[in-house]
């Protein structure tokens, strides 16, 4: 999914500032502040079916790698609703789309995507696995979605 592997050095991104030579409209700077990391819709949506569904999660547990959005504990089942433009979905096409500020947006898209791969192998190596949706496809495609967690969670059940 991703193009970054472990190994490579961080990426750097410079400060959003004026005095970086970035600049945004106020109209762009309220909307922007708008976006919240935590209980977005599509998030909300996935928890609410999961739970019509009897499967009992906790919520951005901070003990673990990346805070996952959903973790159910039981089977080490870590969940992240990635939204696409914060984590580059199809980024070969979609980088060039970036017109304003691309000296910021771009590394920042780009570390944001090193760092969910190294989240993946963190939470790799403590045995956990990690399924990481795209907010499209919770919105548009929740059973599918669903019947990937309930297909894991069957197996896991099979295998305890």
């Amino acid at each position: 999914m991703q193009p970054y592997n472990d190994d490579s050095e961080k990426i750097h991104v410079p400060r959003f500032e004026e005095k970086a030579g970035f600049y945004t409209s106020a109209k762009r700077s309220r909307t922007m502040s708008r976006i919240k990391s935590k209980n977005s819709k599509p998030e909300l949506i996935l928890r609410k079916a999961l739970w019509a569904k009897n499967i009992r999660f906790r919520l951005h547990d901070k003990s673990l790698p990346g805070t996952p959005d959903i973790v159910i504990k039981k089977y080490k089942l870590a969940i992240f609703v990635d939204g696409e433009f914060w984590h580059g979905f199809d980024w070969k096409n979609n980088r060039n789309r970036i017109k304003s500020n691309r000296l910021f947006w771009i590394p920042k898209i780009e570390r944001n995507m090193q760092r969910d791969v190294r989240t993946n192998r963190a939470l790799g190596d403590m045995n956990y696995t990690v399924f990481r949706f795209w907010s499209q496809d919770i919105i548009k495609n929740l059973p599918v979605v669903l019947n990937q967690i309930e297909l894991f969670l069957e197996t896991r059940k099979l295998w305890k």
